[in-house]
């Protein structure tokens, strides 16, 4: 099967496709792996299908693909019961909720983190050398580029004075970790941190409203594949409020957000193919260490700094891995 063929099955069909207990069985040879996550992000899953192609495993010859999308965390549990009983050989999870869900599912059924705050932190893995047990993956290092998101609202819009963050209304540990750096330093900064929980639309159509009310002038939005899934919405809530966002993931820019930091998500699919590799060819998930992202990428988008009336320096589009025009 050609490339372009099978990735478009992939994020096409199998995105679009309700839950199906009833899928086809897998014959002799083939391995049969799920991929869980919130959004659901096509060029996310473009990428791992891509990688996976790359080591040999071709959708409906050698290998299944599960595409689950939950919507919202509470669905994970519902998610995972579902592929287990497919006896899928891999099960590979983005966010934290949803490695937990996995985790508390089965210790038998090797799982990988496509992206998981610290995974250490959230009780996932023993340690990153020596993860133990059935999970293996990527682990995020949000809580150490905290500061960093405050260096990028002082010098996106120099006259911040306060910062509306915005959170998930079930925020784990990794999220209040960030939450207190990003205090403590916007006060050496001169500036407060306003954190509001919102996760579903009406709340955070709400959030804006009472930040623009309690006189934000930026923001940065930390929560996880809730907002990502929504992130077309809350990218037009901040222009339409005149908020200047700063985001965790390039998505964010691309759907109209001002800028990004962060880890290459589609790059993190593509290293966790390579664990699922491993895995199918007999590695267990506890001996092999969880990585960290070794690539983060800044993005700017002009046309939404222009609508917000700013004038982005020089010297932050030099830093810039990719300026959207």
């Amino acid at each position: 099967m050609k490339r372009r063929a099978f990735i478009a099955s992939l994020t096409g069909g199998l995105l679009a496709a309700p839950l199906a207990a009833d899928a086809q069985q897998p014959t002799t040879g083939h391995y049969r792996v799920a991929l869980i996550s919130t959004a659901a992000d096509p060029a996310v899953m473009a990428a791992f299908a891509a990688e996976m192609l790359e080591l040999g495993y071709v959708e409906g010859q050698n290998l299944v693909t599960e595409v689950r999308a939950a919507g919202r965390p509470e669905r994970f549990p519902d998610l995972v019961s579902d592929v287990i009983r497919l006896k899928v050989d891999v099960i590979v999870a983005w966010s934290t909720a949803g490695i937990l869900a996995a985790k508390q599912a089965t210790t038998t059924i090797p799982i990988v983190m496509g992206s998981s705050g610290d995974a250490v932190a959230a009780g996932l893995v023993r340690s990153l050398s020596r993860p133990g047990g059935n999970i293996t993956g990527l682990s995020m290092m949000y809580s150490e580029l905290s500061t960093k998101y405050i260096e990028l609202v002082r010098a996106a819009v120099p006259r911040a004075s306060r910062i509306l963050v915005l959170m998930d209304g079930n925020s784990p540990r990794i999220d209040l970790m960030m939450l207190a750096n990003m205090q403590a330093a916007a006060k050496t900064s001169g500036m407060t941190v306003q954190p509001i929980d919102a996760a579903s639309p009406d709340e955070i159509e709400q959030a804006f409203v009472k930040a623009k009310r309690d006189l934000a002038d930026s923001m940065i939005v930390l929560g996880g594949g809730r907002h990502y899934a929504q992130r077309a919405r809350i990218t037009e809530l901040a222009l339409t409020h005149r908020l200047p966002g700063i985001y965790l993931h390039r998505a964010f820019v691309e759907a109209g957000g001002l800028i990004s930091y962060g880890p290459d998500l589609r790059e993190l699919a593509r290293r966790a193919a390579r664990y699922v590799d491993r895995i199918l060819k007999g590695a267990k998930p506890g001996d092999l260490p969880v990585e960290q992202p070794t690539k983060f990428e800044l993005v700017i988008n002009l046309k939404t700094a222009k609508a917000l009336g700013l004038t982005i320096s020089p010297s932050l589009l030099a830093r810039a891995d990719e300026v959207i025009q």
